[in-house]
């Protein structure tokens, strides 16, 4: 098949993002007889689920300080819920299991999630919240934890197959899916400003929308574009803050424990909720009792056949590096710079065995292969969805991705002109005019 010369739509990047926008952007058009997916084109330097997507831990949550990202993630969720098994979703479940500093942040969580509907328990108290735990898991025994919100919803997705999933629903619409295709270039309109084509290595592509949903190389493609390098912030007390970075990059850790994933079943033999533990208690060593961490520390986990064990991670380090300096590529497992080592090992296993007893002296069967990959986060570590040179949309997730299945279908109606007021929170214009989102007391930087 010949490389095309152009498309309507342009859609860059064959990931989460890119491809729910490709199928729910060829759904409307059909809909509203304003063309289909033979419209529409992605194209994806490596191909379909190549980046973060591809190796996320596919989480899905709503458990955000956030009031924003609360009403997005379950306006997302429940696009999870329309189809599990296209997109290989669990609904099982998702446990937030904190320590008191957190409280009062999980306690605003819980009765805000009521208010929009959304079901959960919460457990308030160490000794209710130990029982609780115990009763849902009988070797229970993470101590310094005094809340626990148990949402009813969300669980986990196996990352390609869901991937996959989103693929085949945008080609079955008539979308283009090319592989192998680098974006090397805009061509502008010079009065407006506009793209008016995609430059890549396989060739030009006149267009007349592109959509920029590229993950971790969100800078690169930013900067391609000739778009702002820093930002200016305003602060909630009215101050400025000149200068600041548009982008850095955190890297994100996670890893697989190989043992039987039906072991870690609950009591009554069910598979479990996703399991995320934050306390303020020392964390000691399970292989010989030394002090692995003496503050604050976070872990999550999960059982998934599609990883062959329990699956999950800890909190991500950021990367001091300059980003004009980081290397992103090669890419996740294949990097040779950011991925897990052995103290990631050493403290998440340790932490699963703080947390729960059948854990306990099984690092011997964590995966020491590669894992682990980079995150392009923005100023405030939350999303920025957003038109720019006239006619480029933006999805700069900020590591949120693989949970917000439903951006690509608010995205589709704001391509058509239906603006979305859930997405209305996530302006670039944020930054400096001062509207942004409160910040939690998680050792995670997206929560």
């Amino acid at each position: 098949m010949a490389f095309p010369t152009q498309s309507k739509y342009v859609i860059i990047g064959a990931g989460i993002h890119g491809l729910s926008t490709a199928w729910a952007l060829s759904e409307r058009l059909k809909k509203t007889g304003r063309g289909g997916g033979e419209d529409i084109l992605v194209i994806d330097k490596t191909g379909i689920a190549a980046g973060a997507s591809g190796i996320a831990c596919g989480v899905v949550r709503n458990n955000y300080f956030q009031p924003a990202m609360r009403e997005l993630m379950a306006h997302s969720v429940s696009v999870w819920d329309s189809d599990p098994e296209a997109f290989s979703y669990h609904p099982v479940g998702y446990m937030q299991i904190s320590h008191e500093g957190m409280r009062e942040d999980i306690t605003s969580i819980f009765e805000q999630q009521k208010a929009i509907g959304y079901e959960s328990e919460f457990i308030e108290g160490e000794g209710d919240s130990f029982t609780y735990m115990k009763n849902l898991f009988s070797d229970w025994r993470a101590t310094g934890i005094t809340s626990v919100l148990h949402e009813k919803k969300g669980g986990y997705a196996n990352n390609t197959a869901a991937i996959y999933g989103l693929a085949k629903k945008a080609e079955g619409q008539g979308v283009r899916i090319l592989s192998g295709v680098a974006v090397t270039g805009f061509t502008k309109d010079s009065a407006s400003g506009a793209v008016t084509a995609v430059e890549t290595d396989r060739g030009t592509v006149e267009c007349e929308q592109v959509v920029v949903a590229v993950g971790p190389w969100a800078k690169t493609v930013w900067d391609m574009l000739d778009l702002p390098r820093e930002v200016t912030i305003k602060a909630g007390d009215g101050s400025t803050h000149d200068g600041i970075p548009t982008w850095r990059y955190w890297c994100l850790e996670e890893g697989v424990l190989g043992i039987d994933p039906d072991l870690q079943k609950t009591n009554d033999g069910k598979m479990p909720p996703v399991i995320h533990v934050d306390t303020d208690d020392p964390l000691y060593s399970d292989v010989d009792g030394s002090l692995v961490r003496d503050e604050p520390w976070g872990i999550y986990y999960k059982p998934d056949t599609h990883f062959g064990g329990i699956q999950g991670g800890a909190m991500p380090y950021e990367v001091k590096t300059p980003a004009d300096n980081v290397a992103i590529d090669p890419y996740g497992p294949e990097s040779p710079e950011f991925i897990v080592g052995d103290d990631f090992a050493h403290m998440w296993c340790s932490a699963l065995a703080f947390c729960q007893e059948r854990f306990s002296g099984q690092i011997g069967k964590y995966k020491n292969e590669p894992s682990g990959g980079l995150g392009c986060f923005t100023p405030d570590s939350f999303p920025v969805f957003d038109r720019f040179c006239e006619n480029v949309y933006f999805i700069a997730d900020s590591n949120h991705g693989y949970k917000m299945i439903g951006v690509g279908h608010l995205v589709a109606e704001e391509l058509l002109g239906n603006g979305q007021a859930l997405l209305e929170p996530f302006r670039f214009s944020r930054y400096a005019e001062g509207r942004l989102h409160p910040t939690s007391n998680s050792p995670f930087p997206w929560s």
